[in-house]
Order: structure tokens, then C-alpha cells, then sequence
């Protein structure tokens, strides 16, 4: 799937709040590298940079478009294309954070042991990952692509809910780490102009489905998923439309 960068930024503020929610509840106040998987356009690794600046930081995305878009505005930050499903790091790292990336990949049992086995004696993982997929912005989608008119072409993009319970994230981690906090937060975000919630989900996870269809097709599946959404998250009499939205929060100290 090719990534548009400018869409996924539209909503930089909001996607950008959980990110300095996990930074501010990371215990480790010196280390030497930082590995930020997922880094997209490097608004979040640019952060690390100021939080640290005498790391070593590396942002890891798998999309050649976003890295572009990171490499403009800081050299001082490494930049590594790699699919994070095969990132394997010839050294361990004092933080590996992940500021919602880690919901695109499968088989998170095995995923988050590779992630611990990256971390060096006293270091952090830190995680942040969207689990909002019970929400109408992402139901709505999924009932629409398994409709007769498109299922043959999408049916086989649909995901389960990526995310595991709070509490499977515990099992996986306790044995691992030292401490291990597990929170979620509700957002309500408060959002602007037409039809917003469409606009948030066509930067992220309606992306790929729109990517698969062709031109016309793709066309006539984005009016009716706009149309749906826009009755579930109605503009209100002030011109803002509410988006309640949930993500899970990882904080493990090895």
C-alpha cells in the first residue's frame, strides 16, 4: 500500500496527543539509542530528539513515501526503510517505542517477544496502539466492503480486530519485564470541516481498501462509506463533530 502522507498529517494534532501521552510516562531518563518503529513522516521521532537529544535515534518505517516526507526536516536522525514484520536490529536498544504502527501487524504473541528480545538490560518498550475497531468509523467499513458489489475484491483485506484485550498484552509481557503498565484512554476528539471522520479514516486504515479498487469502483465505495459515516458522526449545530476514539497504551520496563 502506498502512503499518502498529506492525508495521514490532516489530523496531525489529534494523532499527535496520544504519542506525547506515552513519551511523558516513559521511566528512563538517558538512553544511549532510541528505535521509534513506525516513525511515518517523523513528526513523533522528532520529539525523541528534543526529549533526548544526546541519544542515538533511528526512525523505522516500511513506506518510502513517509520517509521522504521525514528526511526533509532533521538530519540528525537515522532513517531506515524496513517492513517492521522483519526489522531485526544487529544491536539491542535502551527504548524501542511505537506510536500506532504495531496494529498493522499479525500474531502479536510472537511480534511482542521479537520486540523484548531488541531490548538491552533496563530498557523500555513503549507502545501505542489504536482500539477503536468496534467503533461505526470502522464497522461501517467492513459491513460495505462485504457487501455483493464489492466482497470478491475486498473481503479478503478485512482484518479482525488487530488489537488484543489489555489483559493479553499483561500475559505476554509479565515474564518478559521487570513492570509492565497497561492503560486506555477514550479521546474525544473534536474534529472540523466535511465529513471529518471519513477524512481520518481514508489517512489510515480505509487507505488500503481504497487502494485495491479500481478508479471507478474506488469512487462509488468511498460516496457510500462517506455517506454512512457522515450519519453516524453528524456534524453538530456548532460545526464540530465528535469522534470518541480509543488506544491502548504499553509501558514495559525490563
Amino acid at each position: 500500500m502506498s502512503w499518502d502522507p498529506q492525508q495521514y498529517l490532516r489530523f496531525a494534532g489529534q494523532r499527535l496527543r496520544p504519542a506525547l501521552d506515552l513519551i511523558a510516562h516513559i521511566p528512563i531518563e538517558h538512553p544511549r539509542t532510541v528505535a521509534d518503529l513506525g516513525c511515518g513522516t517523523g513528526n513523533v521521532t522528532r520529539i525523541l530528539r528534543g526529549r533526548w537529544p544526546q541519544a542515538h535515534i533511528t526512525g523505522v518505517d516500511g513506506s518510502p513515501q513517509m520517509l521522504a516526507e521525514a528526511r526533509k526536516a532533521n538530519a540528525d536522525i537515522a532513517w531506515e526503510q524496513s517492513q517492521l514484520d522483519v526489522w531485526n536490529p544487529t544491536e539491542k536498544y535502551d527504548l524501542i517505542f511505537s506510536n500506532a504502527a504495531l496494529h498493522w501487524l499479525d500474531d502479536h504473541p510472537a511480534l511482542f517477544a521479537q520486540l523484548a528480545g531488541n531490548i538491552a538490560g533496563g530498557g523500555v518498550l513503549a507502545v501505542q496502539m489504536p482500539r477503536n475497531f468496534a467503533a461505526p468509523s470502522h464497522t461501517l467499513m467492513h459491513e460495505l466492503a462485504l457487501s455483493p458489489l464489492w466482497r470478491d475484491t475486498l473481503a479478503k483485506l478485512l482484518r479482525p480486530a488487530p488489537v488484543l484485550e489489555p489483559g493479553a498484552y499483561y500475559n505476554l509481557l509479565a515474564s518478559r519485564f521487570h513492570s509492565v503498565d497497561i492503560w486506555e484512554t477514550e479521546y474525544l476528539q473534536i474534529l472540523e470541516g466535511e465529513n471529518p471522520v471519513a477524512e481520518w479514516t481514508k489517512g489510515s486504515w480505509l487507505a488500503p481498501l481504497l487502494a485495491a479498487l479500481a478508479p471507478g469502483a474506488r469512487k462509488a465505495f468511498e460516496f457510500e462509506y462517506r455517506q454512512r459515516v457522515a450519519q453516524a458522526y453528524p456534524r453538530r449545530p456548532d460545526g464540530k463533530t465528535l469522534f470518541p476514539f480509543r488506544r491502548l497504551f504499553i509501558v514495559a520496563v525490563l
